[in-house]
């Protein structure tokens, strides 16, 4: 069984500080990520001068953490705090980086280094499922080999944190560059961890698009077969801005098989099209729901809508995907369906099969 954050911090709180309290008490400990049996976290030290005396410290709680049951690696990097910038909405940025703010100038379309692939997942209206796909099919397409970055870019509703079961505050050692956090084989980065949790973020369009050049710019991605990046719903200033100042591969659109919500994706592939933007296909969520009891097939929001929408576009119909109870339920619980075995795991393990296999992922 996978280590769990609470075993970590209890072994972390074993280690007492030489001026008291242990590095959980004292809010040190940062960007904490499992990735099946490998461990990492960032020590925050109050000062640069202290950070140095504290490479025992930091050698001492890798110790502690390799000393757990289903921990094989571990890595602990030290930094050193600086004055923090209040981010708006709230909560706090990184050590000395601040989050949101007007756009900076740039001389062409952003394109993270390291990053072959730039993937958005969008829908036309909220309630579809366009995060939980998000989530789902960036871990399949992990389990499938390909190195997947996910940005949540659904600033005013945030669920990747949850989603992913990833917790903690990404570290910037330099106030500049963010360290993003992993999990499930996949580095996650979302403005969830920048702010608290319980706090509106209440941002205009020009906050809402230089954070999004923030997290695009200056988050350490590494080397990345694809960035999938989760859209807000609608037409906004968030898809403007991707598709306009990132350098973008093409763009998936999530819907309901029903008429409400067709209106909505017919907007959003509109959308795209004005913006010059590829969209490499469309998926169909909650198709269907299979009656545990009876074992029937029930089109709770119709039938057939997505399909008939992508064949009269021209555009591949990558899934169908049914409602189903332990997608919720995996979600909410923070390891994605997709990371296990079973039915739905393998729906979306032919979805990004598909991708892979047609150069889009």
């Amino acid at each position: 069984m996978p280590v769990t954050h609470d075993q970590i911090r209890a072994a972390l709180e074993r280690l007492a500080l030489p001026d008291g309290g242990t590095l959980v008490s004292r809010d040190m400990l940062r960007a904490l990520s499992v990735d099946g049996d490998t461990v990492r976290f960032v020590i925050e030290a109050p000062s640069p001068a202290i950070a140095q005396q504290m490479e025992p410290l930091r050698r001492a709680a890798e110790a502690a953490v390799l000393a757990l049951d289903g921990v094989s690696s571990v890595t602990a990097a030290l930094t050193a705090h600086t004055p923090v910038a209040s981010a708006p909405g709230g909560g706090q940025g990184a050590p000395s980086l601040k989050v949101g703010g007007h756009p900076k100038p740039q001389q062409g379309p952003i394109k993270p280094a390291g990053v072959a692939r730039i993937l958005a997942i969008a829908s036309g209206k909220g309630g579809v499922g366009k995060s939980t796909v998000s989530a789902n099919l960036a871990v399949a397409l992990a389990r499938q080999g390909r190195r997947v970055g996910l940005l949540d870019a659904d600033i005013y509703g945030p669920s990747q944190p949850r989603m992913m079961g990833v917790t903690g505050r990404p570290a910037s050692p330099d106030g500049k560059t963010i360290e993003p956090l992993h999990a499930h084989g996949v580095t996650v980065m979302s403005i969830g961890f920048m702010v608290d949790e319980a706090k509106a973020v209440v941002w205009r369009g020009p906050m809402l698009m230089g954070a999004l050049q923030q997290m695009l710019g200056q988050v350490n991605w590494g080397e990345l077969d694809v960035l999938i990046v989760d859209l807000p719903p609608g037409t906004g200033d968030v898809q403007l801005t991707l598709c306009t100042k990132a350098e973008l591969t093409g763009a998936i659109v999530v819907s309901t098989p029903q008429d409400v919500a067709l209106i909505d994706a017919r907007k959003a592939l509109d959308m795209f099209s004005q913006l010059k933007t590829p969209v490499l296909g469309l998926i169909e969520n909650m198709s269907f729901f299979t009656c545990p009891d009876c074992g029937g097939d029930h089109h709770i929001f119709g039938h057939g809508g997505v399909a008939a929408e992508a064949e009269k576009l021209g555009l591949p119909l990558l899934g169908a995907l049914p409602i189903d109870l332990e997608t919720r339920l995996a979600g909410d619980g923070g390891t994605p369906v997709a990371a296990g075995e079973g039915a739905m795991a393998e729906a979306y393990g032919r979805i990004a099969s598909g991708l892979v296999q047609g150069g889009m992922a």
